[in-house]
C-alpha cells in the first residue's frame, strides 16, 4: 500500500533560479544534488523536517526533449502553522503573493515561483 507521496516535480527553466528561490525565500533545504545527464541535474529541496514530500527542480528544456507530454504545472498547497507570518516573510523577500484570505475552511494565499507557477499555502 501506498503510505505518502515521496516527491513531486516541478518543471523550471532554470535550477539554479529555482534552487535559489526555494532554499533562500522559502527557507527549504537540498537534500539531494547530482548529475543528471550531461547538461541536467537532479535537485530535491524539501521543508526542515524527516520524511517529508520534497520537490525535484528538474529543467524543463531536458523534460521538452524527452518526454513534452510529462511537462505541466501541478497544483501543490502547502501547509503552515502560522500563515501570517509566513505572509510577511515571503512579501519582505519580495516573493509575488496573492491576498491573504480568511474563509471558512482555513485561511490561505497563493504565491509564485520565478518560473510564474502558483501555489497555495493554507492554514
Amino acid at each position: 500500500m501506498i503510505t505518502r507521496i515521496e516527491k513531486l516535480t516541478i518543471y523550471v527553466n532554470s535550477q539554479e533560479e529555482a534552487k535559489k528561490f526555494w532554499t533562500e525565500k522559502l527557507g527549504f533545504k537540498i537534500i539531494l544534488e547530482m548529475p543528471m545527464g550531461p547538461n541536467n541535474l537532479w535537485i530535491e529541496a524539501a521543508p526542515e523536517g524527516k520524511n517529508l514530500t520534497s520537490l525535484v527542480l528538474y529543467s524543463k528544456q531536458a523534460m521538452m526533449e524527452f518526454k513534452p507530454e510529462m511537462v505541466v504545472h501541478p497544483s501543490i498547497i502547502f501547509a503552515v502553522e502560522d500563515i501570517e507570518s509566513l505572509y510577511i516573510v515571503l512579501k519582505s523577500r519580495d516573493v509575488e503573493v496573492g491576498e491573504l484570505q480568511t474563509l471558512p475552511y482555513g485561511k490561505m494565499f497563493n504565491f509564485k515561483d520565478p518560473d510564474g507557477n502558483e501555489y497555495m499555502v493554507h492554514q
